[in-house]
């Protein structure tokens, strides 16, 4: 099961933008495949400025490999919590949970038909 979990975090304009978990992923898997290429590009080349840049890059790559292992292991074991903490209380409140579910149902349907009905009339 993937979740994708979305914190707000600012950018340099002040403004906030989603950050998702995938993301997050999707970015360090092509930070670590970028890496690899500029290693491999560099793998020719000799000198102590290369052979410096080359181990730093290879110890920035690890770093992002474990942080995101980390990253990965704690979502899980945070959402993890939160399904059973929902299920807990789900099932010592069936009744609450049931009449929760009813009412935001019907303010749900009440809106859709309130915004339906304004675009029939603006046609």
């Amino acid at each position: 099961m993937r979740m994708n979990t979305t914190s707000v975090a600012p950018v340099s304009g002040g403004e906030n933008y989603p950050v998702t978990m995938d993301k997050l992923r999707d970015d360090l898997r092509v930070l670590a495949s970028d890496m690899e290429q500029l290693k491999k590009a560099t793998a020719g080349q000799t000198g102590q400025p290369i052979a410096r840049v080359r181990a730093k890059a290879k110890e920035s790559l690890e770093a992002a490999k474990v942080h995101l292992a980390e990253a990965q292991k704690w979502t899980l074991v945070r959402t993890s919590a939160a399904g059973r903490a929902t299920n807990e209380y789900v099932r010592k409140n069936p009744w609450q949970v049931t009449a929760i579910a009813a009412a935001a149902g019907l303010v749900l349907g009440i809106s859709l038909g309130r915004s339906s009905d304004s675009s029939d009339s603006e046609s």
